[in-house]
């Protein structure tokens, strides 16, 4: 008996039980802090795509928004003008909405006109400012808003420097009136829309290259 046991062997049973043993050791070791720490990163953060495709899709995005916004403006005041100015105003809904062409020499609604010179510079100020944005672009709600900011910036830019009575002090067209409310153009509209968008990312902690913070 001795003899066979030396010639077969005998199971190493504490060794197989050890080795056994060491499976959950390992699978536990899974657990630790080095492991699981690309689980432990911010998951809105981790799924932010920033690849050079994604950035550049963002900002096609943004220019897309920008000129649509941009043209719509440009081809209704190129109709109000053609159309409307000089002319009665057109009732929409009775006296609650009218298109009404005016030439506003102020900001958006038609306030500050002794500033007219002073609203230029804030629109040129706006376009580089989103200009610069875009080089960290990730976010898609973040790239319509900055395309609608920069379409009605662009819009109302237009007529400050090609419209009357000059250079950098054209009159916008107005055209939108409701009633008990100042009259405004599509542009303004863009602008506004624009900036209650960049308002709620920022409640909600959404950075324009995706980052959300959770405070």
């Amino acid at each position: 008996m001795a003899e066979a046991e030396r010639i077969i062997g005998t199971p190493d049973i504490p060794e197989a039980e050890g080795h056994e043993g060491a499976e959950p050791e390992q699978a536990a070791g899974s657990g630790s802090p080095e492991a699981v720490e690309p689980d432990g990163q911010d998951a809105d953060s981790a799924a932010v795509d920033r690849s050079p495709a994604t950035r550049r899709r963002r900002i096609i995005l943004l220019f897309c928004v920008a000129v649509f916004a941009y043209l719509l403006d440009l081809g209704s005041k190129m109709l109000v003008v053609a159309k409307l100015e000089h002319q009665e105003p057109i009732e929409i809904f009775g006296d609650w909405l009218k298109l009404d062409a005016i030439r506003n020499a102020g900001a958006a609604f038609g306030f500050g006109e002794a500033f007219t010179i002073i609203f230029t510079i804030i629109a040129a100020t706006v376009i580089l400012v989103i200009a610069r944005l875009a080089r960290k672009l990730y976010s898609l709600p973040w790239a319509i808003a900055l395309g609608l900011l920069l379409g009605g910036a662009l819009g109302n830019l237009t007529d400050r420097i090609f419209r009357a009575p000059g250079v950098f002090e054209g009159a916008v067209v107005d055209f939108i009136a409701p009633a008990h409310f100042a009259v405004f153009n599509l542009a303004d509209s863009a602008i506004v829309c624009g900036g209650i968008l960049i308002v709620l990312l920022s409640f909600k902690g959404l950075d324009p290259d995706g980052t959300v913070h959770k405070d």
